[in-house]
């Protein structure tokens, strides 16, 4: 195992600079996501890490070693891809035990170590057969026993359940989080979606555009967002944003562009009138209250109950653990958490504090 120090890293292609001097400090054995939309650097970023792509500026250090020139194989990282990525004509156990036999391991070894990675990803049973006769979900499982039998320092992960279904999807979080707690193998994995980084990391980086927009525990992510960026893109449903701005006549509020008067429980010194953003998660609504939204559309999943509105022109959603006997058009009389509401700057998207 080793840590993975990333400091002031750039990537250019030519005249174009995709990734703007990003640091990242990976402890020992810690689980980190590298989360954002298409097109933010994440992949990007762990390419370089894995010595797939070149590196502009910056250094790149895998344990006490700076790796910025090693080729991929002398930097005793493994990396498990979107595609599986295995030989059709080779047996799962033959799959998993190529690179060792690329480094000339003796036979005996390529078997301890085959068979201890299909013990730990339950593939005993499936060791003579091939890719073509396995479920998606059992390739994954050879291709992540493939990067277990080589036992490197860093296991890099570059969006893996991408390919699966959603039920498969949830089942194999758990699997690749319960594998890491079994292994203690530093990594870092790739993904886009927010539920995969806020369920199974240690720590998530949030990117965009080729740069670190927070980085930090995933319930304090979610609870302190630095500013717009991350506030709605960590959380599922996103959070709801109001245009409008603070008034402080005795007890501060929040009044929409519309006129509509949401509570604060305090708001900066000197903010009254100021222009800025309220933000409130779905989940921090309840039901009741005296703020009117107009119900669009009901989406009831069993377990709790989705209601997209609207305040005004703004829109709103709102999930709720109780049956709503609403329909579209009505009314529904709401209240925002107040503990939980946040405000953000108008200009620059910053969380007030």
């Amino acid at each position: 195992m080793a840590s993975v120090d990333v400091d002031k890293v750039r990537k250019s292609y030519g005249p174009l600079e995709v990734i703007h001097s990003v640091s990242v400090n990976i402890v020992d054995g810690e689980f980190v996501i590298l989360v954002g939309p298409s097109g933010c650097g994440k992949s990007t970023l762990l390419r370089m890490i894995a010595g797939l792509e070149s590196i502009t500026a910056g250094d790149i250090r895998i344990g006490e070693r700076i790796v910025n020139h090693l080729p991929p194989k002398d930097r005793d990282i493994a990396m498990v891809f979107q595609n599986y990525a295995l030989y059709p004509h080779k047996t799962v156990a033959e799959n998993m035990g190529f690179a060792l036999k690329l480094r000339h391991a003796s036979k005996a070894e390529i078997e301890t170590r085959v068979r201890r990675a299909a013990e730990i990803l339950d593939l005993i049973p499936y060791l003579s057969r091939y890719p073509r006769q396995l479920s998606g979900g059992q390739r994954q499982r050879v291709a992540m026993g493939r990067a277990i039998v080589r036992d490197p320092k860093v296991f890099l992960f570059d969006e893996p359940l991408s390919n699966l279904d959603a039920k498969l999807r949830v089942q194999m979080r758990a699997e690749i989080k319960e594998l890491h707690q079994r292994l203690k193998t530093t990594t870092i994995y790739v993904t886009h979606d927010q539920v995969e980084a806020m369920t199974m990391a240690d720590r998530i980086v949030v990117m965009r555009d080729g740069i670190v927009e927070q980085a930090g525990l995933p319930l304090d992510l979610y609870d302190q967002p630095a500013n717009l960026f991350v506030a709605g893109f960590i959380g599922s449903p996103s959070m709801n944003f109001l245009k409008g701005a603070i008034r402080v006549n005795g007890k501060p509020s929040f009044v929409t562009e519309d006129g509509v008067t949401l509570p604060l429980a305090s708001a900066p010194a000197g903010a009254d009138g100021r222009p800025c953003i309220y933000g409130v998660r779905p989940e921090h609504l309840t039901l009741g209250g005296d703020v009117k939204v107009e119900v669009s559309v009901i989406e009831p999943t069993g377990s709790e109950t989705q209601v997209f509105a609207k305040i005004g022109p703004q829109k709103i959603v709102g999930v709720f653990r109780e049956r709503v006997s609403t329909k579209p058009g009505e009314t529904l009389l709401v209240t925002p958490n107040v503990d939980a509401v946040h405000l953000f700057d108008s200009a620059t998207g910053a969380r007030l504090q």
